[in-house]
């Protein structure tokens, strides 16, 4: 069985490359199952009920999202409607939403999905990822053992921890948010595959996804400057993880990066 997990989708870009990229990848590596992080998929900030219908379209089964959940105000009331999109796990009870979700395949193979927010150098302030994460795992393997987990956190050394931790109680776990692709995809040492970050689905002619001259400019400035979604062809980046459905041990990791050349650049 295969899981294609896609990294932070910015902007106009980002759906672009997801749309011209998404249906063959699905067909040359035989995916079963499509997890997107979508958080800044609206304009770079946030996501729309219009967006995630549109993104669902394109062929996602799930999609996860991070700290810029709430930029988007008519979010929070799809939230409660949709148990397809969930926001991080571990943000306060009684939070619009859900934080994990169960889902089948086409072939009847359940998958759990876990959103978390890492809590070093981030905005809010969450619950500990940690033990959050814990006790999901323990209701998630009463339906399925397949378990995939987005760890949507600025530092490398939160996310490594995590995943460690994780080794042996879920079958992935992938960072997400510096919108930058790490190089140290590998499966740990009890059977969980791992990645730093997936990178991002947009636009890699830019400063994360941002205009690039705009943020070169705040930093030889230091004064404020509104940030833009860099525009020109946007990059698809994420995994594809191998496992074995009975056991939700992964097999294997690869690390995916296409670039998508849109007709009207072409």
């Amino acid at each position: 069985m295969n899981v294609l997990c896609i990294g932070d989708i910015v902007g106009k870009p980002g759906r672009d490359a997801l749309g011209g990229l998404l249906d063959d990848i699905k067909r040359r590596e035989n995916i079963d199952f499509t997890i997107v992080n979508a958080e800044n998929s609206a304009g770079g900030s946030g996501l729309t009920p219009r967006i995630a219908k549109q993104l669902f379209k394109l062929g996602c089964d799930v999609l996860t999202l991070g700290d810029h959940v709430w930029d988007q105000k008519e979010l929070e009331t799809y939230l409660d409607e949709s148990t397809d999109v969930i926001r991080p796990l571990n943000f306060p009870e009684g939070t619009p939403g859900v934080g994990y979700c169960i889902k089948e395949t086409d072939k009847g193979v359940k998958v759990g999905v876990v959103n978390l927010l890492g809590r070093v150098f981030m905005r809010y302030q969450v619950e500990c990822p940690f033990r959050v994460l814990e006790k999901a795992v323990k209701e998630i393997t009463k339906e399925t053992p397949i378990i995939f987990v987005d760890m949507h956190a600025e530092t490398t050394s939160e996310k490594v921890a995590i995943g460690h931790f994780a080794d042996g109680k879920v079958t992935a776990l992938y960072g997400t948010h510096t919108h930058i692709q790490t190089a140290d995809e590998k499966i740990l040492s009890e059977g969980t595959a791992y990645i730093t970050d997936l990178g991002m689905t947009g636009p890699y002619d830019s400063v994360i996804g941002q205009n690039k001259v705009n943020i070169i400019d705040r930093f030889l400035t230091s004064m404020p400057k509104r940030f833009k979604v860099a525009q020109g062809d946007g990059t698809l980046s994420g995994v594809v993880v191998k496992l074995d459905p009975k056991t939700g041990h992964a097999k294997a990791i690869k690390r995916i990066q296409e670039k998508f050349i849109s007709s009207e650049t072409s």
